[in-house]
């Protein structure tokens, strides 16, 4: 693997850095902290809590979809009227249910949960900077996703009810407050959050790019970045250049509802009268949101990519497979994700021909994707493999990857589209590749890196029972549900009940909703865990994987700053693992390739060469020690 030149970005701007630890109080260090590594764990938190109330969610749409018969007169403490007197869910709750479980999952856990974790805790750490660009921006950043988080929650408790015109919020139906219930103050509310989420991320996107570009330590090249950073860059970019869309969309929508415009409406009528609104267009909005819309798949999903290569590079204790591949599959989907967004309107009307070329766009997409699954199969192929919980985490991502991808060809030909749109067909295949796919990458990082998060190791027993409990789970939950979307279930549909041809397929149904239910409650095994092991862990080593990363030469408890001295400094990229004549299955980044003559390349002859040099040049000891070594 060739590497690019020694680079000196980063290391001395933070040289005037403080290295004692900061004397912050209660408040400084753990509400209002400007350390990335306390502003990820911050967003993890508050993730994982959305993350129970989006699952909640399902679980209760699912108990009507799988026992439409049944008397839910028990949850009446809980949701109070939105139970009627005969015990049934109500109609007009059961579409907000839906709409909120949707934009909970894709935008607040899988979005700011994942990357707003990771991006945060392991960008400084790992190009090694002593924190993000600007750590008031970071701050602010989550702080405004927590404004929206809690103007999201506040809507649940309407008494019109939450948000209800689904995820998507089509207008006509989300413009107009006397359409459904959920149209009212619910969605006015919707509309605010996204408002505060969408600023968040910005404020997030500009800080990661920020510092990637300008803050790597030296010797820290973009040829030697893992491909965690690359990952996390690249999905900073896409954010930035699309979720300003969805806030245009949203603002549109705001004077459509307010202030009498007609961006979305046109010629509608409601109870046999005419409303004044001419020369908007529905189909305007949907073109907006899916410009955000579908890069928001690979918003969630690179991120979790990038962890799986890092884990599963490091416990199979091989080189990742294909390096230069692997990063170019991941500009490739950068950029195609911006052009594929009218695949999910083939049956909005768009002209057929316009229709053929997203279909080849979509088509086109699925290459750089099978590259990636291709170098994962190839880096575990005879690899000494080590099966941790985040190990299995990976597989299990890379699973839901290939099985979840193979239907989105089908719906990628707008052929079969037409026949399969808004059935469960299409709600088994982005939960699958997109939705579980994420979830997996997130829950291989928590258990991966919880030891650099909180100094203890997790219950690995426990952590191999919520693996095989969740992915047993999801297979279960989503793979049945693509028989019932080809055999034509619509989605977003109160009961099946008045389908003649359901009868057939109620069995399979419940049996949904009761594995939907088990593996919700999987995650509670991982909750005890999660927070047990937060306190009460085996205490973690410095480097517990014997990984080649910078993060794992911090302190066990990195303060902030991250390193208590100089930055070090990078030699080498980040995969050197079982490397051919080394005393070791791991050299680190930091080790020079002097340090290692039995194992180097016959290519790394030169850049032994150009690292003495700088070395010479910085009066070294680590050269005096290896000359004198040598001699």
């Amino acid at each position: 693997m060739a590497v690019a030149n020694v680079s000196t970005h980063g290391a001395s701007a933070h040289d005037h850095h403080d290295d004692h630890e900061h004397s912050d109080n209660f408040i400084t260090k753990y509400i209002f902290s400007t350390d990335h590594k306390m502003i990820g764990k911050q967003f993890l938190v508050t993730g994982i809590v959305w993350a129970l109330i989006g699952g909640f969610l399902s679980i209760l749409f699912r108990l009507q979809l799988g026992f439409p018969d049944m008397d839910m007169t028990f949850l009446k403490p809980i949701l109070g009227g939105w139970i009627d007197e005969s015990g049934a869910l109500d109609t007009n709750f059961y579409l907000a249910l839906v709409t909120m479980h949707g934009t909970i999952m894709v935008f607040f856990v899988l979005t700011a949960g994942l990357s707003g974790t990771f991006s945060n805790y392991l960008i400084p750490l790992q190009i090694g900077a002593r924190d993000m660009a600007s750590g008031f921006m970071n701050m602010l950043s989550y702080w405004l996703f927590f404004i929206a988080g809690i103007l999201m929650f506040i809507s649940l408790f309407i008494e019109t009810g939450p948000a209800g015109g689904g995820w998507v919020i089509y207008p006509p139906l989300s413009a107009l407050e006397q359409a459904i219930p959920g149209s009212g103050l619910g969605m006015t509310l919707w509309l605010v959050a996204m408002v505060f989420f969408i600023a968040s991320q910005l404020m997030g996107g500009i800080n990661y790019i920020s510092t990637v570009i300008n803050l790597r330590t030296k010797g820290m090249s973009f040829s030697r970045l893992p491909l965690t950073i690359w990952s996390f860059f690249l999905t900073a970019i896409i954010g930035l250049l699309s979720f300003p869309v969805l806030f245009s969309a949203a603002l549109l929508l705001v004077f459509d509802r307010s202030f009498g415009t007609s961006f979305y409406l046109s010629d509608i009528y409601i109870g046999g009268e005419a409303l004044p609104n001419t020369g908007g267009s529905a189909v305007l909005f949907q073109h907006l949101f899916w410009f955000l819309g579908h890069p928001e798949v690979y918003i969630v999903l690179l991120p979790a990519l990038g962890i799986t290569s890092e884990v599963i590079a490091t416990n199979s204790r091989k080189p990742i497979f294909g390096y230069k591949a692997m990063i170019l599959s991941m500009l490739g989907i950068t950029v195609l994700s911006f052009v594929v967004w009218a695949h999910h309107m083939f049956v909005s009307g768009m002209n057929p021909f316009l229709g053929s070329i997203f279909m080849f766009l979509t088509l086109i997409i699925a290459v750089p994707s099978a590259v990636k699954v291709f170098n994962y199969l190839t880096t575990l192929w005879r690899g000494n493999l080590i099966f941790t919980p985040a190990m299995l985490f990976s597989i299990g991502l890379v699973s839901f990857f290939i099985s979840g991808g193979l239907t989105g060809i089908f719906l990628g030909n707008s052929a079969v589209d037409i026949q399969l749109h808004d059935t469960y067909f299409v709600v088994a295949h982005f939960h699958l590749v997109m939705g579980s796919a994420s979830f997996f990458g997130l829950m291989a990082g928590i258990y991966h890196w919880f030891p650099k998060m909180f100094g203890r190791m997790m219950d690995a027993k426990l952590g191999y029972i919520h693996f095989w409990l969740t992915f047993v789970g999801v297979y279960m939950v989503f793979f049945p549900m693509h028989y019932i979307g080809i055999a034509g279930f619509p989605r977003r549909y109160y009961s099946w009940t008045n389908f003649n041809f359901a009868d057939m397929y109620t069995d399979l149904n419940m049996f949904v909703s009761v594995a939907a239910i088990i593996t919700f409650g999987a995650q509670f095994i991982f909750l005890f865990n999660f927070f047990y092991s937060m306190y009460k862990g085996r205490k973690a080593s410095l480097n517990p994987w014997r990984s080649n990363t910078l993060e794992w030469t911090t302190p066990l408890e990195p303060g902030h700053g991250n390193w208590p001295g100089e930055i070090p400094t990078v030699y080498r990229w980040p995969y050197d693992y079982s490397k051919p004549g080394a005393k070791e299955d791991f050299i680190p980044q930091t080790v020079p390739l002097s340090s290692t003559p039995e194992s180097n390349l016959p290519h790394e002859a030169e850049q032994v060469k150009l690292e003495r040099e700088i070395m010479a040049e910085e009066g070294s000891d680590i050269l005096v020690a290896n000359e004198s070594k040598e001699s």
